[in-house]
């Protein structure tokens, strides 16, 4: 695997990525991890030291262990990361008097190794205000720009390599043939990183852990419960059994649907359990949204303990369809020290301390669009792999402000909608996510020649690949039209229909 040592860039998910789209697995890790740990624990064939927001000579700078460098395994540091590995080897950085910010030229000197069979000149994305003013003994220049004399560097004696632009951004369209020449020329690593190998590393992993105990599957009916199902009944069989709680916050009609699916497709024991009266009560009077996760993840626990009690049998697990994305967001284990907790995912940040089970998340390492591949590679349906993320808590956090049986009514009626309408634009599988939000803001509007003073429902569609960053969806005028005349018409309690236009960041998908 390539480990990634995050520095505070907000593109060091994105280079995960990029790397596993080369068939290599990679995880970010602190950037202060130490290199015996690396070893050891990681197995990591290669280390890419990522960017950051520091200047790398200012005092309290993050660093990394200055055994990185002559630990033998091939690094590649980028923008921050290639500052941090000169300073660390003798060179030098200093603040720059033309500072680079977008789109520059890059010319290639030596064009072997890490920049084999790259154009010269080609683009590439700067964001940087220091600059390599000195080189390491060791090292020699691979490229510059006009305003960067050391924009790629190399020591091949000690598998050192380090660029100040990056090449995980789509806006340096040579950046993959650059990762590729690293991950494959330089560390030798194979590629075979793909869904095939995914499953049989989880079904063996699975194995070890449970042994031939028992696991109750959280199962929401979205794709990464209904994986995680599919994944465990390959790897345990008949000793799983999957709970869905209807938890009252879902899809008009979902609850049911759930109900047919799971008995018509698959051959997996099923419980349903209707707990809507209890999370109700358990979100009353609740308005501060990190609450409202937290008091849902601890009641679904708790449904869960209280339903598995009366089952005859001990259950010691409980599978879960964490990703890496709710991970990353929540700050929990498996992202780096740096990692900021923007929201707590129910099922991350949302758990008891004192809870029965002991957790399994198969897909824990996975972002959303490798899930969705693993669900294919179990056979599992693609109506069901290719559904659009709906999260766990619901429309409770579609709900601004304290849920209600009234308003989450409201909310089914208009999101169901959105749902029909996007459907028969035909654009429901190329958005990654569209839904209403209920606002509870009245305004002054009119029908029927009266006065009215209602709510008002926001309508949101984003285009993402893995939820880490998302554009806003630039939907058909005339489907907004529709779904707004739709809802104001057919959807008691509302007068007003709005368009949500912000990407992520700087907002969330979610509105809570």
């Amino acid at each position: 695997m390539i480990v990634i040592l995050d520095f505070g860039s907000q593109y060091s998910e994105l280079i995960a990525r990029r790397v596993r789209e080369a068939k290599v697995f990679s995880q970010v890790i602190s950037h202060d991890t130490p290199v015996e740990k690396i070893i050891s624990e990681y197995n990591a064939k290669g280390i890419i030291l990522s960017g950051g927001p520091s200047s790398s000579y200012d005092e309290g700078a993050p660093q990394c262990d200055p055994a990185l460098f002559t630990c033998g395994i091939p690094i590649l540091g980028i923008c921050y990361g290639m500052q941090l590995m000169v300073r660390n080897l003798g060179g030098s950085v200093e603040r720059s008097d033309k500072h680079e910010y977008g789109s520059a030229e890059l010319h290639v000197d030596i064009s072997d190794h890490l920049l084999s069979q790259v154009s010269s000149p080609t683009d590439i994305w700067m964001s940087h205000g220091d600059s390599v003013k000195r080189l390491p003994d060791g090292f020699v220049c691979l490229g510059h720009t006009a305003n960067c004399e050391y924009a790629a560097i190399r020591d091949k004696d000690r598998s050192l390599y380090a660029l100040q632009f990056h090449p995980e951004v789509t806006h340096t369209p040579e950046g993959t043939q650059i990762l590729h020449n690293f991950l494959y020329d330089i560390c030798g690593l194979a590629g075979d990183w793909t869904a095939a190998s995914v499953l049989e590393e989880a079904v063996k992993k699975i194995r070890e852990e449970v042994g031939d105990q028992k696991v109750l599957c959280a199962l929401s009916g979205g794709v990464d419960s209904t994986v995680v199902s599919a994944l465990l009944h390959r790897a345990i069989g008949d000793n799983l059994t999957c709970m869905f709680i209807d938890q009252g916050f879902m899809r008009k009609g979902e609850a049911e649907s759930i109900e047919k699916t799971f008995a018509s497709k698959f051959n997996i024991n099923l419980i349903y359990v209707n707990a809507a009266e209890r999370f109700f009560e358990q979100v009353k009077g609740v308005t501060d949204p990190e609450l409202k996760r937290k008091r849902i993840g601890e009641t679904f626990i708790r449904v869960f303990e209280e339903e598995t009690s009366k089952l005859k049998a001990d259950i010691p697990f409980l599978a879960q369809g964490t990703l890496y994305s709710d991970v990353i967001e929540s700050a929990g284990v498996g992202a780096s020290k740096t990692a900021v907790k923007i929201k707590s995912h129910h099922n991350v940040g949302g758990l008891p301390e004192d809870m029965q089970f002991k957790i399994i998340e198969p897909v824990r390492m996975l972002f959303k669009d490798e899930v969705r591949k693993l669900g294919l590679e179990l056979g599992v349906p693609e109506e069901i792999v290719h559904r659009q993320p709906f999260p766990g808590p619901g429309l409770a956090i579609r709900i601004i402000g304290e849920v209600t049986p009234e308003r989450v009514a409201i909310l089914q009626n208009a999101d169901q909608i959105v749902l029909e309408e996007v459907k028969a634009a035909g654009l429901y599988r190329e958005i990654w996510q569209s839904f209403a939000v209920l606002i509870p803001i009245q305004t002054v509007g009119v029908m029927g020649d009266q006065r009215t003073y209602e709510h008002t429902i926001a309508v949101r569609a984003v285009n993402s690949i893995d939820a880490m960053t998302a554009q806003w969806a630039k939907l058909p005028y005339e489907l907004l039209d529709k779904i707004s005349s739709r809802i104001n018409n057919e959807v008691s309690g509302i007068n007003r229909v709005v368009y949500d236009i912000s990407s992520k960041p700087p907002a969330t998908i979610e509105w809570e």
